[in-house]
């Protein structure tokens, strides 16, 4: 099945940050978020339903550090397959009553290639091992996200196109004077060019900075392709108050810069650290 199969005009809003949610439910700060799968999934449905009732058309799942090399640091590489059956299975439960779609979140190793701690074959075995398990429970698509360094996400990417999903791909880019580049100083253009060729079908960015950030990068990847582009920004920077971590854009302010993106390019937009069922609400409401 091609994304053409699936998406053939408009827009489409996505859900928002998941991290923060889980902990106003109880999760610990500290505390490995997707171990509630199977620890509190009642409270991961929570967020899923959150999300949907406030107009998400694709929710993700509460899997993206599900790989084996994060989970070992846990004591849990053993559960990687169940934790991400899991994840899956709770989204896909509350989405399909809304008919409603899900992408199944997968994340960064949290090793660096360069160090030379693993090697790229033992990287994609970890990549292919959450994807299968993903693919298991036959979401909609996989999206590969918050990925820094280019030639992680083109190993997460041939791996999760083994499935024979859809598969986004979404690089942060935080870095350089203008923020325009990713922390292995990629641009835009750089990694749209990486990332087709390792057979994403839909390009994208997610995290590191506010959204107005994110409408210069949209414009840029969107002057290099035709495939659809998929947008997720935190709600501005984040700031320490009282020892806690706060961010000050409203979901009016975001909104109002979420429609500069849609006219940028972007076909699928949501939010990311900072974000809520509010932001999501009110994107909906302005679409």
């Amino acid at each position: 099945m091609t994304i053409s199969n699936w998406f053939t005009s408009g827009t489409f809003i996505l859900d928002g940050g998941w991290g923060t949610q889980l902990q106003l439910r109880g999760l610990p700060i500290g505390e490995h978020p997707d171990l509630w799968n199977l620890s509190h999934p009642e409270r991961v449905q929570e967020v899923a339903e959150a999300y949907v009732q406030a107009g998400s058309d694709i929710i993700l799942t509460n899997t993206f550090g599900s790989n084996r090399f994060l989970l070992a640091k846990r004591g849990a590489e053993d559960k990687t397959a169940e934790l991400n059956r899991a994840g899956v299975r709770i989204s896909k439960e509350v989405a399909q009553k809304q008919n409603r779609r899900v992408f199944a979140s997968m994340g960064p190793t949290g090793i660096m290639l360069m160090s030379g701690t693993a090697t790229p074959d033992e990287l994609f075995a970890a990549f292919l091992e959450q994807a299968e398990a993903i693919a298991a429970e036959s979401p909609d698509g996989i999206v590969v996200e918050t990925m820094s360094d280019p030639s992680e996400a083109v190993l997460a990417v041939k791996a999760a196109k083994t499935t024979g999903l859809p598969v986004a791909a979404c690089m942060v880019f935080d870095t350089g004077k203008n923020k325009d580049r990713t922390m292995m100083g990629t641009t835009p253009e750089q990694a749209v060019e990486q990332l087709i060729v390792a057979g994403a079908d839909i390009l994208g960015a997610n995290c590191g900075q506010g959204i107005d950030g994110f409408i210069p990068i949209c414009r840029r990847m969107r002057a290099v392709t035709a495939l659809p582009i998929w947008m997720k920004a935190n709600a501005g920077l984040p700031e320490i108050e009282d020892g806690k971590t706060v961010y000050r854009q409203t979901p009016e302010k975001f909104v109002e810069s979420a429609k500069e993106l849609f006219s940028a390019g972007a076909n699928f937009i949501g939010g990311c650290c900072g974000t809520t069922p509010e932001y999501i609400r009110a994107l909906r409401e302005s679409a």
